[in-house]
């Protein structure tokens, strides 16, 4: 039965998340009372590892117990030596576990823009915070505009991470819709594309202006369910539809490395225009794939 198969699913997540958060928990506290960026940098290195080899076992026994029917499409030009900005359409918790099947060891450790209420997760949560993940508040428009000072902290959080990736190959991942899409929320933004969210361009034109052309290139990754309501839920109990990761390697225009996208209005307006020409393909894309929102 699906639900039987879903809680043994969630007890396998729960024995790796626990065998591995030992270790975790152990190198967190000494990188919090060890001196020195470079001993740090090492017991950072040591925790990465530990984030690597739980993502494997993950994707080891979900492979073999939950078998997915997962068709993946990416470059072979891929490398753990180089510095990548990963940017995907999201629908569901399921993505971030697809994007590993497709990616993982392939590119560096990945590092995923969060929200901020994330930290929270017993063991996850901390596990995010040493690996020094960018946790983002999101303060809406009426906050910033009471406070403008808030505008600068998702800033700031950019700016640590990707201070720490000029050491060392490092994958920023951003899912730059901000949030998972459902059809509510495309109405109620009125969104001009079927299967998206609105894009948001703010942190990637950041990443992007801070780590110049040290960025090996963009992937572009698209993910498509062809159950129109996917959850992670569903995904741990086998049942899940046909799933398809298309990514694509996309350059990086010359002129972004220059750009001030908070400062000139010319340089965030050709931003927006670049970022929603690649929706727009994306949305044409997941509309070849599916006949549903």
């Amino acid at each position: 039965m699906p639900i039987i198969k879903g809680i043994v699913s969630v007890f396998l997540l729960t024995i790796c998340t626990l065998f591995w958060g030992v270790p975790l928990i152990i190198l967190t506290f000494a990188k919090i009372v060890t001196p020195g960026r470079h001993r740090k940098q090492r017991l950072l290195d040591g925790l990465c590892a530990i984030a690597q080899n739980w993502i494997g076992l993950n994707l080891w026994w979900m492979r073999r117990w939950l078998k997915p029917n997962l068709t993946i499409r990416t470059p072979e030009t891929l490398s753990p030596n180089q510095w990548w900005l990963v940017i995907s359409n999201h629908r569901s918790w399921t993505d971030i576990f697809i994007l590993f099947m497709a990616l993982h060891r392939r590119i560096p450790m990945p590092r995923f823009f969060l929200k901020h209420q994330l930290i929270w997760i017993p063991i996850v949560g901390l596990a995010f915070w040493a690996l020094e993940f960018p946790f983002m508040r999101r303060f809406s428009r009426e906050q910033i505009a009471q406070n403008p000072k808030l505008a600068t902290i998702d800033r700031e959080s950019t700016e640590r991470i990707c201070r720490q990736a000029r050491r060392a190959p490092i994958t920023i991942f951003n899912f730059i819709e901000g949030t998972r899409f459902t059809v509510a929320k495309r109405n109620a933004q009125n969104s001009p594309f079927r299967h998206l969210l609105r894009p948001k361009a703010g942190g990637i034109a950041q990443v992007i202006s801070l780590l110049g052309d040290q960025l090996d290139g963009i992937l572009d990754v698209t993910i498509s369910y062809e159950n129109p309501s996917p959850t992670f839920w569903g995904f741990l109990c086998g049942k899940e539809a046909p799933i398809t990761l298309e990514a694509r390697q996309v350059a990086v225009p010359e002129w972004m490395f220059n750009a001030n996208y908070h400062q000139e209005p010319q340089h965030k307006e050709r931003f927006h225009a670049w970022i929603n020409s690649l929706w727009q393909e994306k949305d044409t894309l997941l509309g070849n794939q599916t006949d549903h929102d």
